[in-house]
């Protein structure tokens, strides 16, 4: 399914949100701010024992099973079946993680920072997990443009993905999840599936020395970004380097396509509402181009019991997906005060 939030037999989605305008509007939506404990229950991420179980192969048409060495299934227990799901094949090193010693991580993170969950959820059939926090403090770029801040950390039982901590600002007047690399400051710190995974104290600290260094960098860059005009063929010109019309788009059907990307990242800059107090900046060029991306841009959806939109489909693109997100650090530097 295009918004890949996980659904069980039961009917219900492997997602919880603090909030009603939640990303994906998928799940299990409460009331009020939650403890990791809670996200465990109401987003289904409790009680799934990820653990490792040998491969075995036949040959030669003989039926004796022969162990694989070093390969192994990462397997849970689904937590509405309670039947075994394999969710990967993975080596020696890989050592599983589970949610609930993530949140641990997690609540030691909100008691140092002041941070609180908001959401909460599993994508892929189990392979990865998610959880987002808002972090106390807020970004005023110029005086005038807030930008809230949050941490996200995002992890696999697949051995696809090591858990990592992002730091995701968010601008609250279009919900825009920005996305910047700062030569200073790193926006990202990564924890490895191996026994040391265990050592969360350090690496708490240490995502929270990388998150409060990006979000200062973040916002000197982008106070100097408010402050410098741009003009609207300047920005045209940009974005054309930044999305290039494909050589293989030939067709009259395809020229058009790019013409209205352009003409609607034109609008976005030059006549946006969300834009109003920052127009004509280069701080609102990089804004129309993550609110493009955000809520205007084409995305499959494809068939859908649930009526999932396309918004849901951008957000999950927002929070996962390495091409919008190296996108939009493009972007940054394109925009940036050299």
């Amino acid at each position: 399914m295009a918004h890949e939030i996980e659904e069980f037999a039961d009917g219900t989605a492997a997602f919880v949100s603090a909030r009603e305008d939640a990303w994906h509007r998928l799940g299990t939506v409460l009331d009020h701010t939650f403890t990791a404990e809670e996200a465990m229950t109401a987003a289904q991420l409790g009680g799934w024992n990820v653990r490792k179980t040998p491969l075995f192969t036949t040959v030669d048409g003989s039926t004796e099973a022969i162990e694989i060495p070093g390969q192994f299934a990462s397997v849970r227990t689904n937590p509405v079946t309670k039947k075994p799901d394999v969710l990967g094949i993975v080596g020696d090193w890989y050592e599983p993680i589970q949610n609930e010693e993530t949140c641990d991580l997690l609540n030691t993170l909100v008691d140092e920072s002041g941070a609180h969950f908001e959401t909460a959820g599993s994508l892929r059939h189990g392979r990865e997990v998610f959880v987002t926090m808002k972090l106390p403090d807020h970004i005023e770029v110029g005086g005038v443009d807030r930008v809230e801040t949050y941490i996200a950390a995002l992890s696999s039982h697949d051995g696809s993905k090591a858990l990592n901590l992002i730091v995701t600002p968010v601008r609250i007047v279009c919900a825009n999840t920005q996305a910047a690399a700062i030569a200073v400051a790193d926006a990202s710190h990564k924890i490895r599936h191996t026994s040391s995974a265990r050592d969360t104290i350090e690496d708490v600290r240490a995502a929270l020395r990388m998150t409060f260094t990006y979000l200062e960098n973040f916002q000197a860059e982008a106070d100097k970004m408010i402050n410098e005009t741009l003009r609207e063929v300047d920005f045209v010109n940009k974005v054309r380097r930044l999305m290039p019309e494909r050589k293989s788009a030939t067709s009259a059907r395809a020229h058009e396509a790019y013409d209205n990307k352009i003409y609607q990242l034109r609008q976005l800059f030059t006549g946006s509402e969300t834009n109003e107090q920052i127009r004509g900046t280069r701080w609102a060029g990089y804004q129309a181009v993550t609110e493009y991306l955000d809520h205007f841009s084409p995305v499959r959806v494809g068939e859908d019991p649930l009526g999932v939109k396309a918004a849901d489909a951008r957000a999950l693109k927002t929070l996962t997906k390495r091409t919008t997100l190296d996108l939009k650090v493009r972007a940054f530097g394109a925009f940036a005060v050299k």
